[in-house]
């Protein structure tokens, strides 16, 4: 028994030494695993605080990425890919091809709408960032006259203003209407600066900050701010007329970082007039709506003292507005826009390298990236977004082709009535509501969401431009006198636009 005893005594205190040593094992084991995890969250936090190592210094005339990219390598790989292939069912075209496919030849109705004006010679898909100047330089546009105004949006052109300004950057954008578009490219390249839109024209070289550089965008902001029209997307703007407007509204200053995540788009994602007649300029002065930017253009007179126009329609003889890119306008009609959600956080969401986040420079369509795009709001699945997203593109799709078939009626119906005899007089109506149709559903057709930045808008607007187009082709059929108050009457149909009152939330 004594020995059986000892036997058990020995054996648990063998039991509780090996418990010993595996509870041991396992502190150890423990212990470095917190260390490691303690030493990987001391790193990250450092590699957080410090997210540039600046090995080169960079200032506002270093015009070349690349040069910015030995400093912020993450966002100039994602800024690279700009030059890569991008489609999606509506839009896009991008890639390695010499130049992207002719609108002009897809859709033959704004070939018509455009004779007289150079897009009906050159009109294609739009590419990454990339391809900015490079499709500029390259289109057949070039074939006939084209104004040194043009380089303010697809180049990296502000040095260039401050050396025609003698350092006043604005000055020199006023001058440069004036000058040639091969004239003002060739001096921009002699320069070194022959670049696409680059780092300096939305960031700070010392802060990295973003800041609005585009003489055009400035100008035309003000006149916005200056107006009586409400602002829901920014909010900036109520908040400069409510302090008593003692100094010009200047978005550097004013606006809010999230403002600003739309403001540096919206230096080129516009409307805007451009030609050798007069300076470039952003129509804000009425506000951001086809309605109100149509009023805008009505009201503005050429150097002449003649009627504004872009150009007259080389069939019809209709005085034309010609719409260029209006996202921002179209973007401001939105819901995103009244929710504070900035062109930036779709177009370039946020996205996690290592312990740092970074906006992706990779600007694109959300539709191409919509875990980061638009996941974070929207819990849907990525078929349930893009079925809905599809759906609102496919409605304004049909809309706008029924648009083209029914300005292509007005247009027949016009050259039918003069073949008849009809007098300038007789078709004052119809061609002043060509006017009215083809600006509406060249808005539409010009700005590159497929109505989805702003759908009811964009259905409304389209809408219109079927009626017009359809009272214009009734117009042109009846024909005969037109006094002076018909036209009138055709001109100044009232415009379904938000009231002050109810642009506020």
């Amino acid at each position: 028994m004594k020995a059986q005893c000892r036997w058990s005594a020995v054996t648990q205190r063998g039991v509780s030494a090996t418990i010993l040593l595996s509870a041991l094992a396992v502190a150890a084991v423990v212990a470095v695993a917190l260390t490691a995890l303690l030493v990987n969250i001391f790193e990250r936090k450092q590699e957080a605080k410090v997210t540039t190592t600046r090995l080169v210094e960079v200032t506002r005339d270093t015009t070349d990425p690349a040069k910015w990219g030995v400093n912020w390598p993450k966002q100039y790989d994602s800024y690279k890919l700009t030059a890569q292939l991008t489609r999606t069912r509506f839009g896009g075209h991008g890639g390695s091809e010499a130049l992207p496919q002719e609108k002009i030849d897809r859709d033959p109705w704004l070939k018509r709408m455009f004779l007289g004006y150079a897009f009906s010679i050159d009109y294609r898909d739009r590419r990454g960032h990339a391809f900015m100047l490079q499709d500029q330089e390259n289109t057949q546009r070039q074939t006939k006259p084209q104004t040194g105004s043009c380089l303010h949006c697809h180049a990296s052109i502000m040095p260039l203003y401050r050396e025609l300004g003698g350092g006043d950057a604005m000055k020199g954008f006023e001058a440069t209407y004036k000058i040639a578009y091969k004239d003002l490219n060739k001096k921009l390249h002699d320069m070194g600066h022959g670049h696409t839109v680059s780092c300096p024209d939305c960031h700070d070289a010392n802060t990295m900050q973003l800041i609005v550089t585009r003489p055009g965008f400035i100008k035309g902001i003000q006149a916005l701010a200056n107006s009586q029209v409400a602002t829901p997307f920014a909010p900036s703007i109520e908040r400069w007329r409510t302090a008593g407007k003692a100094t010009p509204y200047d978005p550097n200053v004013d606006a809010s970082r999230s403002e600003m995540r739309s403001y540096v788009c919206a230096q080129c994602h516009v409307e805007y007039y451009c030609s050798s007649a007069m300076p470039l300029t952003f129509p804000w002065g009425k506000g951001l709506t086809a309605d109100q930017v149509e009023t805008f253009w009505n009201e503005t007179k050429m150097p002449d003292g003649g009627r504004f126009l872009d150009y007259k329609h080389a069939e019809t003889g209709a005085p034309i507005l010609k719409a260029q890119h209006p996202e921002f306008e179209l973007w401001a009609q939105g819901v995103h826009a009244r929710s504070g959600v900035a062109c930036a956080d779709c177009h370039m969401p946020y996205a996690r390298d290592g312990a740092t986040k970074i906006s992706d420079h990779w600007v694109r369509s959300p539709l191409l990236n919509i875990s980061r795009a638009c996941q974070g709001c929207h819990k849907l699945s990525e078929d349930e977004i893009k079925a809905r997203v599809d759906l609102i593109q496919q409605r304004n799709f049909d809309l706008m082709q029924r648009g083209g078939v029914a300005i292509t009626a007005l247009m027949d119906a016009v050259l039918a009535a003069k073949k008849d005899g009809a007098t300038d007089q007789q078709l004052a109506t119809a061609l002043e509501l060509q006017r009215k149709a083809q600006w509406r559903l060249d808005f539409i057709a010009a700005e590159n969401s497929m109505g989805f930045h702003a759908p009811q808008e964009a259905a409304r607007v389209l809408g219109e431009a079927l009626d017009y187009a359809r009272q214009g082709e009734l117009a042109a059929l009846r024909r005969g006198p037109a006094p002076a108050a018909k036209v009138a009457e055709a001109a100044s149909v009232p415009a379904m636009v938000p009231t002050a009152t109810a642009g506020k939330r």
